[in-house]
């Protein structure tokens, strides 16, 4: 049974019907998923979902499909790791990681979205996966469609890293190496959607891939105990898992499973790639695309489709927004390996970077519970901590060469 009524315009508020849409046809505005919340009230409560299958579709009336979720159904529902040891090094009382760096299958919150997004475009008769990926994306879109059966066109920037290259290639999709940054990337996708009837996740499906973000939060306040954190940091590349994160907690408050959140949002950028970031610090209702220069390319989108609603969450919520530098960005990665045994990649480092700034400058306060975002896995951007990690030591299979290299 579904409970999706419809899209609606995010500006001028028109209603369209609940099809392969994503934007407004009067205004340009981007479309979003409205439901029938009365019903979802009477039939999920939190007896209901503590039953079901540990995976993100225990939440499955909040999300966007018709009939029953067909891909994804190991994904989500990552752990909420107390972490004392970093909370200890960052002077604070409690301190939690959602820790999206091990979700199945590839290893990153694009795991949830795709989920939907492949369910939703199967329930629509498409045959063909698209999108256009800064990395995370293109190894889940693959990963999904190979499962499927689906045939995948993925569209990339060429100097991406490595790790997440080889982590689409396993699939076998048809992957496009584009010479351009992925805003370039992206407008490129757009003409391709715009003439072959493909479901690219990230335009014309967008509106049902996005609610898959969602799960996110749902889980963080079924993990807390029914409750939203009183501060959440988020990695922002296109600005969207900010806002459904903040739309879980709100969807939650509505059918009464948890109390009104009070949950202040911080957006996290780095410093070579943070319109959203340097929009809410000026203050302005303008966000100035940049060129993005930086080693976070999970987060390097230099005109995000969903910045100017990301400004408007950390502004309802009461929440603030901080960029880190690249140095900055590798310290926070090797931070939370060290205290809490995490490797995460640099978005994940951006994130426990931008906490710590936080808390230093007194934004965040030091005895009130914070959750900090991960959201991929340390193991697809290692080029970015490969120098600045130390070497092994290097010894004879002796037990003389080794107390005299090792030094005991």
């Amino acid at each position: 049974m579904s409970y999706v009524k419809g899209l609606k315009c995010r500006e001028c508020k028109r209603e369209y019907p609940k099809e392969a849409l994503f934007v407004c046809d009067y205004c340009f505005g981007s479309l979003e998923v409205t439901y029938d919340y009365e019903k979802i009230k009477k039939h999920l409560t939190k007896e209901v979902i503590e039953s079901r299958d540990k995976n993100m579709w225990r939440y499955r009336e909040l999300l966007p499909i018709e009939g029953e979720p067909t891909d994804g159904l190991n994904s989500g529902y990552t752990p909420l790791i107390k972490a004392n040891n970093l909370a200890k090094k960052l002077g604070v009382k409690e301190l939690y990681i959602k820790d999206d760096s091990v979700c199945h299958p590839t290893l990153s919150f694009k795991d949830r979205v795709v989920s939907v997004a492949l369910s939703r475009a199967k329930e629509f008769g498409y045959k063909t996966m698209a999108c256009a990926s800064t990395g995370n994306l293109a190894n889940s879109v693959a990963s999904h469609a190979a499962k499927a059966g689906l045939k995948a066109y993925i569209f990339i920037p060429a100097d991406l890293e490595l790790g997440k290259v080889i982590g689409t290639l396993i699939y076998h999709p048809n992957l496009i190496s584009v010479e351009g940054n992925y805003d370039e990337v992206n407008r490129l996708c757009s003409e391709v959607a715009a003439k072959y009837k493909w479901a690219f996740v990230n335009i014309n499906i967008r509106p049902y891939y996005a609610e898959g973000s969602k799960t996110y939060g749902y889980e963080i306040a079924e993990q807390l105990g029914w409750r939203a954190p009183d501060h959440i940091v988020v990695p922002c590349a296109g600005g969207s898992l900010i806002t459904k994160i903040w739309k879980s907690f709100k969807e939650f408050h509505k059918l009464g499973l948890i109390s009104k959140p009070i949950t202040k949002m911080y957006a996290a950028q780095a410093t070579g790639c943070a319109p959203i970031v340097n929009m809410i610090k000026d203050k302005s209702e303008i966000m100035m695309p940049v060129k993005p220069k930086t080693i976070a390319k999970s987060l390097a989108i230099g005109n995000p489709a969903d910045g100017y609603y990301a400004k408007g969450v950390v502004e309802e919520s009461g929440g603030e927004a901080e960029s880190v530098t690249d140095e900055e960005i590798v310290e926070g990665i090797k931070l939370l390996a060290a205290t809490e045994g995490i490797f995460t990649e640099t978005a994940g480092g951006v994130t426990v970077a931008v906490t710590k700034k936080l808390i230093e400058q007194g934004i965040i306060p030091k005895d009130e519970l914070i959750v900090i975002s991960i959201t991929g896995n340390g193991l697809k951007t290692q080029e970015a901590v490969q120098s600045h990690i130390g070497k092994p030591i290097k010894i004879k299979p002796t037990l003389k060469s080794f107390e005299e290299e090792v030094k005991l």
